[in-house]
């Protein structure tokens, strides 16, 4: 039987260290001692209806459950190093939330953390509001369906991402980026994907400045481009886009099929360009 702790409150370093196979209800992490990694390398625990306001709570944790709970702004890089969690109906408001971290399943949560998901692995994020900067940098394997998302800098250096049915509100993302898929999202934000391989978007309204230059296999499906000027200067791209496009410049190779566009900029480039835009009649 698991052990059950309810309604008590904790706020002095390491309070429940190494807590293995127990049930944490009701429970506050706060307090003058002001105490740091309170449930440090926790195995089979669950958390529900439980307030934080310490840092470093929940690191090196493996299988943990984390229901309608709070972290606040003082619950700095909360979880680290931890494996197997899920994260439902929550609250992740501190910085530097999650890192390092493997297999963490996030849904219907508000995420309002600077420098979230770095360095992860196996990352899923569904039906939640995710404000940060540096989104993801450097991190694998990561899906995210439903979500409002507002930041900059976001995506960064990233391997295997899948996102689907998503609003982004966020600048210079993609960057460096492989082997991405978008689908049925709003993608709002300068400097979309340079020096990304592989970036596949698939009914998407894009939306901002220079987009989609320095890519490699670029692949566009029936999207649509607003505002989209200077776009796919030296990518290889293949592209079928609905509208206009307010000017193409320099695409090194592959076709680019719209049905409008403002200007088409060739020539004083810096490498070979064969890339072709095609103007549907």
């Amino acid at each position: 039987m698991k052990k059950r702790i309810e309604g008590q409150q904790f706020d002095e370093e390491r309070s429940l260290y190494n807590l293995t196979n127990a049930q944490v209800v009701d429970c506050v992490f706060a307090g003058p001692a002001d105490g740091e990694s309170v449930l440090k390398e926790a195995r089979e625990v669950s958390l529900e209806n439980c307030r934080f306001s310490l840092r470093y709570p929940l690191w090196h944790v493996k299988g943990f459950r984390l229901h309608d709970s709070q972290m606040d702004d003082k619950t700095r890089a909360a979880i680290w190093y931890a494996e197997n969690g899920k994260i439902t109906d929550s609250d992740l408001l501190g910085i530097k939330a999650v890192r390092e971290c493997r297999d963490i399943d996030l849904r219907n949560c508000t995420i309002e953390s600077q420098e979230f998901g770095w360095k992860s692995n196996g990352i899923t994020v569904t039906d939640s509001r995710l404000t940060a900067e540096y989104l993801f940098l450097d991190s694998k394997n990561v899906k995210l369906e439903n979500v409002e998302m507002k930041g900059k800098y976001s995506f960064q250096y990233m391997e295997n991402l899948e996102i689907r049915n998503c609003d982004l509100d966020t600048k210079d993302a993609f960057w460096h980026s492989k082997n991405v898929t978008v689908v049925d999202s709003v993608v709002k934000g300068e400097y979309l994907g340079w020096f990304s391989e592989g970036l596949t978007l698939v009914n998407c309204r894009i939306i901002g400045t220079q987009p989609l230059c320095y890519c490699k296999k670029l692949r566009l499906v029936n999207c649509t481009m607003e505002d989209c000027d200077l776009s796919f200067e030296y990518s290889d791209v293949y592209a079928t886009i609905e509208g206009h496009v307010d000017s193409i410049k320099n695409p090194r190779s592959g076709e680019i099929t719209v049905d409008s566009v403002g200007e088409i900029i060739l020539g004083d480039a810096v490498m070979e360009c064969s890339g072709k835009v095609i103007i549907r009649e």
